[in-house]
């Protein structure tokens, strides 16, 4: 079972910073994320530099926008690749969907709840 956790407190932030641009960085930020978590799985592998930077910009991303786990996740596949153990990062990239797509459900919940 994949744990998916979000900081509420960061996405209050970053609501408070955007203003009324908020609900479209939101939208935009969770097809960041399934884009960006699309090139990393599409380079493990093959292309391990591009995969590391589409990792560190996922990792970014996400825990910019209060997506920890998914932040925490993608931060460990590109550490992995950064080291070599491409063992690792695949082994962590099986959970990347999950992540991915459990954290944007959840932030879509959180802002409909506003």
């Amino acid at each position: 079972m994949t744990t998916i956790t979000i900081d509420e407190g960061a996405l209050e932030g970053m609501e408070s910073l955007l203003g009324d641009q908020f609900a479209d960085t939101l939208t935009f930020c969770c097809s960041e994320f399934q884009r960006l978590s699309g090139e990393v799985l599409a380079n493990l592998d093959s292309e391990n530099e591009v995969a590391a930077r589409h990792a560190h910009s996922l990792k970014s991303n996400a825990a910019q926008f209060g997506a920890s786990s998914l932040s925490d996740v993608a931060r460990e596949i590109e550490q992995a690749l950064n080291e070599g153990r491409v063992d690792t990062a695949i082994q962590k990239s099986q959970n990347l969907d999950a992540q991915v797509a459990g954290s944007v459900e959840k932030l879509q919940a959180w802002f409909a709840g506003r």
